[in-house]
């Protein structure tokens, strides 16, 4: 442990690391400050009761801010005194919270169990937990649910049971279906829920673990070289004479041309512009849509993202990219500007829609781009690492689904191999292989 005593300036001055960490006084012994990833600081105690054979027990005191170093210390020893007459108070606060209920558990998690999540990955958390978890589950005791009830949990959702439709600002109503992929995904996050209640010592097992969940069905479409050349003309075509109007579209669309049926309609070239980026450079549409130009390292070619999904995120610019970056007008701060300059475009949806009917391109997403890219990156043999590197994922398990497209290499590799091994048997490479008829 440390030799220095926690104090105010120490503190204050602890700064955040990849991974959560404690600094402890070298005077209390058991006393520290936690820090988390997020840079969030909050006082511990951990002793044991019972001699060094017990298990280590902690108890949060309380967060940094909230209260002061010698208010946390003060605390700390009163926890520490009745660890020494046998007295577990991180014990007692289990069985208390042991018998708290699922909703309140949630309620807590949400307020201090996520502090290294992004915005937008709490409000969707929030939302499984809403819709999901609490009309199932938030009336249970959290140290009564068992494998059994995530189970049937899983099922539930998965069937429907938590349909419904539910007022929103933006849209005014949304139907909320559930679904063997909802079903799954909120499972996970109930995985994680559980596992913070383990860490803050309110039960000691994880219900969720042994739970087989369905297949996460996220839907990945690579496009194929001919679709890729598909697409590039249908860009080409939007940004110059235009995309033509189908009787579909309706006499009264807010955007229809009104010269004819044989009018046209030209797309924005920023919003091709961001297509393309998509293509060339494997960004998530968010990533482009607020892109600003002092992120645009063009002497370097680099784009610098002061945030993303992982976090902050240096992105390498190919020569494609970067001549279209170059070519785009500088109108306001950000590369793909809105109907105001000020404010960046707010999304894609009605070009993209446009764009992948005339190309005959259907049910195509935006973030199918992304994962074309990485299509091409792991059959071109250049490596899973490499391609994850490019993507910016924080983990090679993610980059591990593009596993499969990099047979191609292999089999060039395999093929190599195989014709340097004829050649020394003197076996011509070309000569035809007949299977064997069985084995001896």
């Amino acid at each position: 442990m440390a030799v220095r005593k926690l104090t105010k300036t120490i503190v204050d001055t602890l700064e955040n690391r990849t991974s959560d960490y404690v600094e402890w006084c070298g005077v209390l012994k058991g006393f520290g400050c936690r820090v988390r990833r997020s840079g969030s600081k909050t006082f511990i105690v951990q002793y044991r009761v019972g001699g060094r054979t017990s298990p280590v027990r902690k108890v949060t005191i309380g967060s940094h801010g909230k209260l002061t170093v010698e208010q946390a210390r003060d605390a700390a020893s009163k926890v520490l005194a009745k660890a020494e007459l046998g007295e577990d108070v991180a014990g007692a606060r289990a069985k208390q919270r042991a018998g708290m209920t699922m909703a309140q558990l949630c309620d807590e998690y949400v307020l201090n169990g996520c502090d290294t999540k992004k915005a937008s990955t709490l409000a969707t958390d929030k939302g499984r937990i809403e819709r999901h978890i609490k009309p199932l589950l938030g009336r249970k005791r959290v140290g009564e649910v068992t494998r059994a009830h995530i189970d049937q949990f899983l099922r539930d959702v998965a069937n429907g049971k938590t349909a419904t439709d539910e007022k929103t600002v933006k849209h005014g109503r949304a139907r909320v279906t559930g679904g063997k992929g909802a079903a799954t995904r909120t499972v996970r996050l109930l995985g994680g829920i559980f596992s913070y209640a383990i860490e803050r010592g309110y039960i000691e097992t994880n219900p969720r673990h042994g739970v087989k969940l369905y297949k996460d069905g996220k839907g990945e479409r690579f496009l194929s070289s001919g679709e890729l050349r598909t697409l590039g003309e249908a860009l080409r075509e939007a940004e110059t004479v235009g995309l033509p109007w189908r009787v579909s579209d309706g006499p009264n669309a807010k955007h229809r041309p009104k010269k004819g049926d044989d009018a046209r309609e030209q797309i924005s070239p920023s919003a091709v512009a961001a297509i393309r980026l998509l293509l060339l450079t494997g960004c998530r549409a968010g990533e482009i849509l607020n892109l600003e130009w002092q992120h645009v390292d063009f002497e370097r070619g680099f784009l610098n993202l002061p945030d993303s999904k992982t976090g902050a995120k240096k992105v390498m610019l190919g020569a494609p990219a970067l001549e279209v970056l170059s070519n785009l007008p500088r109108v306001g701060r950000y590369v793909v500007p809105g109907a105001d300059p000020k404010k960046p475009r707010s999304d894609l949806k009605r070009p993209w829609a446009r764009i992948i009917a005339h190309a005959g391109l259907e049910g195509l997403r935006l973030h199918d781009l992304r994962h074309s890219f990485a299509s091409v990156g792991a059959a071109s043999g250049m490596g899973l690492p490499i391609v994850g590197k490019l993507l910016g994922h924080a983990s090679s398990a993610t980059t591990a689904r593009y596993a499969h497209l990099a047979d191609d290499p292999l089999r060039r590799a395999s093929d190599s191999i195989a014709g340097t091994i004829a050649a020394a048997l003197g076996v011509a490479p070309t000569a035809t292989v007949i299977p064997l008829k069985g084995a001896a």
